[in-house]
């Protein structure tokens, strides 16, 4: 079971604006790699299909605050933190640390939520389904509860 993991990203210069600063929707790319990483760090795909049916994560919600810029060849430790686990959702908090020989310092911190998707192959409309128990047994939010779904 579990509700945090890090990964450690460096910022390459297609990552850069025309100041030398990582721009502001990279963040948004780290977010998701890490994402991506957290589920294979599961064994789990966050593209897959369960039986006939092809599954996904669209995001609903998307957020950043930056407290300190990124440059070019920074590396970054991105924290990922589980928030919160409804029925069909998952709520992510991500905490971006920019590495130096002796410490780290905060640069940014973004929250994410994903919903839990159907995804019908002849129409492409999506449908919020249940988090199956092969996910809900593998991640907890940090707090250890999971809420239902709030209509």
């Amino acid at each position: 079971m579990s509700s945090e993991f890090r990964t450690t990203r460096r910022v390459e210069f297609s990552d850069t604006d025309a100041a030398g600063l990582m721009h502001f929707s990279n963040f948004f790319r780290f977010m998701e790699s890490a994402e991506h990483a957290f589920f294979r760090s599961l064994g789990l795909s966050i593209h897959d299909a369960i039986g006939k049916h092809q599954v996904g994560w669209p995001r609903v919600h998307a957020e950043c605050s930056f407290t300190q810029p990124l440059h070019f060849e920074d590396d970054v430790e991105i924290q990922l933190i589980v928030r919160e686990v409804m029925s069909s959702s998952i709520t992510y908090e991500f905490i971006f640390r920019k590495s130096r020989e002796a410490k780290s310092s905060e640069a940014a911190r973004g929250r994410m939520t994903t919903v839990f998707v159907d995804m019908n192959p002849e129409t492409g409309e999506l449908k919020s389904t249940p988090l199956p128990e092969s996910i809900t047994n593998l991640i907890k939010p940090l707090s250890g509860t999971m809420k239902p779904d709030m209509k």
